[in-house]
């Protein structure tokens, strides 16, 4: 079992994780409005990845003998003023999480809570993959912005994501 600051720290994780699925499910949802299937289609997957971290917290909490406490979670945005400031939105919200997570592993440091440190190691080398995946959207979305063609090139492209193998996740 790990501390009761711990303990907090990590259900504060699972809020953060919940909130970054609804965030994106509600991207897909205002894409999938615009007729943007493979940008809704991306969106989606990403909140599908969201709820495996989700519930990666969710289990270790458990295996460690704790108990999980849920928290309410707000309402995310529905409406953007474009694809860019959806994905520059998430890209903001990854670099937030990416802080969340490092703010833990430094939690777990002061701690000697070694079983933790190996466990968010996952995670913050998760958030690096994340970071340059939804930056290298952002970019491609920058380099067609003036181009209706190219946007629509781009949302084919994402539609084509797969889901993680369960090696990745």
């Amino acid at each position: 079992m790990f501390s009761k600051k711990m303990q907090e720290a990590l259900n504060d994780q699972i809020h953060h994780e919940m909130e970054s699925a609804y965030i994106y499910l509600s991207m897909a949802a205002y894409f999938a409005s615009e007729n943007y299937p493979g940008f809704a289609h991306w969106m989606k997957m990403q909140f599908d990845e969201e709820m495996i971290h989700t519930f990666k917290f969710y289990d270790y909490i458990h295996s460690r003998g704790a108990k999980v406490s849920l928290q309410a979670i707000g309402q995310p945005a529905v409406d953007f003023d474009s694809p860019l400031a959806a994905f520059e939105t998430s890209l903001g919200h990854e670099q937030k999480i990416t802080a969340d997570i490092h703010k833990l592993y430094a939690l777990a440091m002061e701690e000697n809570d070694y079983p933790s440190l190996s466990f968010l190691q996952w995670f913050i080398d998760e958030q690096v993959e994340e970071e340059e995946h939804v930056g290298g959207v952002v970019e491609d979305i920058k380099r067609v912005s003036n181009s209706d063609q190219g946007l629509l090139m781009l949302d084919r492209e994402l539609g084509q994501r797969l889901p993680p193998s369960p090696e990745e996740e």
